[in-house]
């Protein structure tokens, strides 16, 4: 599916995030997809004047696990569903002191240290490879950056998102692990669905949401639930306000993304066009249906 203009926002949102307030035009719709059930219906509507595709990615009343969150299924479903840009907004941990609770990061980097999720479209029959060196959209994340702060929310703009596969939290050991790799927070869902989110030529961001020093802080024991919910909540109550502010920015996006998010695939599909899966291939035409269209297979005698 060709992007779309203007621009259709999809918003991933995790934990304490499980609606949007003030759509208009809303309805909610399944949108089925060849790699499996999305985590939930999507919901459609307008924010702002401008089209907004709402999933909440643990489903409703949270009842999904980081590790059989449907990553796939979900960065399918949203480009079918039209979207051309992607926030992820996510609760975190910090692991940097001068991130604090109520912090919002606007992340630059990834490290992915997940291992029991799939974690690309392409398989054994059609084989790609994404470029993964930036592997957010820079345009989506000055934005944000902008809106943070005309909504007076706290933000930092770049920070390394370290990601565990979960669901226990980390030990102090490994928190100061990743400390030492110059990690700023952590947390449990953006892998892969940044690099789903490239692979599908989807332009994407993370806001991360931080609710708490993870545990390599000397204070981390005293913490509470009901401190760590009191956080989360407020931090729902501003990123609500931040994608309110977002939406006109994005909104008036005109054309293809600036940083090129659009042609991820341009040059990444290495399996001949002759030797390629074309049931894999059929499953893959939102995703890949652009590049997939310029080279058909060789006729054999």
């Amino acid at each position: 599916m060709p992007p779309s203009y203007p621009p259709v926002i999809g918003i991933l949102a995790g934990s304490g995030l499980y609606d949007m307030e003030g759509l208009t035009n809303q309805h909610r719709e399944k949108v089925h997809s060849p790699f499996g059930k999305p985590s939930s219906e999507l919901c459609f509507g307008e924010l702002e004047g401008v089209q907004l595709v709402f999933l909440p990615r643990h489903g409703k009343g949270h009842r999904l696990p980081p590790s059989e969150i449907n990553f796939r299924a979900n960065i399918d479903a949203m480009k079918r569903a039209g979207v051309t840009d992607i926030l992820s907004v996510s609760a975190v941990g910090s692991l940097n002191p001068d991130l604090p609770p109520g912090t919002f990061v606007i992340i630059d980097q990834f490290i992915d240290r997940t291992f029991a999720r799939n974690k690309s479209f392409f398989e054994s029959g059609l084989v790609a490879h994404v470029s993964m060196a930036h592997p957010v959209c820079a345009r989506l994340g000055k934005h944000a950056k902008t809106a943070a702060k005309e909504a007076e929310i706290p933000v930092v703009h770049g920070g390394t998102y370290l990601v565990m596969e979960g669901p226990q939290f980390s030990s102090r050991a490994e928190s100061e692990l990743y400390r030492s790799w110059g990690c700023d927070v952590i947390g449990m869902t953006n892998m892969p669905e940044a690099k789903l989110a490239r692979e599908a030529e989807i332009c994407y961001a993370t806001i991360a949401m931080v609710t708490d020093f993870d545990c390599w802080h000397p204070d981390h024991d005293n913490v509470t639930v009901e401190t760590i919910v009191e956080v989360l909540q407020s931090n729902t109550r501003r990123a609500r306000l931040l994608i309110g502010a977002l939406m006109p920015k994005l909104g008036g996006h005109k054309g293809p993304c600036t940083e090129g998010c659009q042609m991820a695939l341009e040059y990444a599909l290495i399996t001949a066009p002759e030797a390629r899966d074309p049931e894999l291939a059929r499953r893959l035409d939102a995703v890949a249906g652009r590049v997939l269209g310029k080279q058909k297979p060789t006729e054999t005698s």
